[in-house]
């Protein structure tokens, strides 16, 4: 099993530097958060960063998570005073409403000014969260980089929104250190991480392990299990017999199988899991 996760290239570093340098120049911090895990994604280092600065949190890829649990996350999230909103950025799903709650701290940060101004706002988030693809549905074109994989965006860009609102993109940032080997795994789960960094086949036994706990109705429903087993390897191994990953001498293909329950988790073929609970 997985005992310690570390990655945190030269390049965030630099992303904590070019946030803590720009964030004068910002009215608002937008965070966005991976709706299945709000508080693994919620970077420490932001809130130090940015301060007493307003900030609104995105719970984005809500189609992937328990649209139960991501109310309760709203509600959670929304007690020390931060605006809250829930979004899928790839189908478009929230972004009008988001458009309509920026517009509202727009014109409240405008309410005792002569001379009104367009909000500027920053957004921020670990790698893999979705960010580009927010920034493509607020700007309506295809200005900041997307890909599947962490670390895509490389520098700061400002961009115009169509209403003519401000928006400075950075890119992905990680910490230093992980304290919490929940925190990591979490992460690694939803690919914040990369996998190359990592035993594939020990994470997705990892992956088993936790949804064994959080869904066992649905893991069991995927791979036609008729339980989950006594531990997590021979949930894996009964995975494995189920979709036909057998090799020659009737060696079980542990790797193929981590991979597909972790791109399946993923994917949300699974199902809608959260794996934190408000």
């Amino acid at each position: 099993m997985i005992e310690n996760i570390n990655w945190y290239p030269g390049h965030m570093k630099k992303t904590r530097e070019l946030i803590a340098e720009n964030l004068k120049l910002v009215d608002l911090v937008v965070e966005l958060l991976d709706a299945r895990i709000p508080m693994s994604s919620r970077n420490p280092v932001i809130g130090s960063l940015t301060g007493s600065k307003r900030r609104l949190t995105v719970l984005n890829k809500a189609d992937l998570a328990d649209a139960g649990e991501t109310i309760e996350w709203q509600k959670k999230l929304a007690e020390n005073g931060d605006f809250v909103i829930s979004l899928n950025s790839n189908s478009g799903d929230g972004t009008k409403q988001l458009l309509k709650m920026l517009e509202r701290i727009q014109d409240e940060n405008n309410k005792d000014r002569t001379r009104k101004r367009n909000l500027r706002l920053m957004i921020v988030g670990i790698p893999n969260v979705g960010k580009s693809s927010l920034i493509n549905r607020l700007t309506g074109s295809k200005s900041a980089k997307t890909g599947d994989k962490p670390g895509v965006t490389r520098g700061k860009q400002w961009l115009s929104l169509s209403n003519g609102m401000m928006l400075l993109d950075t890119p992905g940032i990680l910490w230093p250190k992980f304290e919490d080997k929940d925190v990591a795994l979490n992460l690694a789960f939803c690919g914040s991480i990369k996998d190359e960094i990592m035993d594939v086949s020990d994470l997705g036994l990892e992956l088993i392990a936790r949804l064994s706990t959080v869904a066992p109705d649905r893991l069991c429903a995927r791979y036609k299990l008729d339980k989950i087993e006594e531990t997590p390897l021979l949930t894996m191994e009964a995975i494995a017999r189920k979709r036909g990953f057998i090799m020659s001498g009737q060696r079980i293909d542990y790797e193929r199988t981590a991979k597909t329950v972790l791109d399946e988790f993923r994917s949300s073929t699974i199902g809608r899991i959260t794996l934190e609970k408000a």
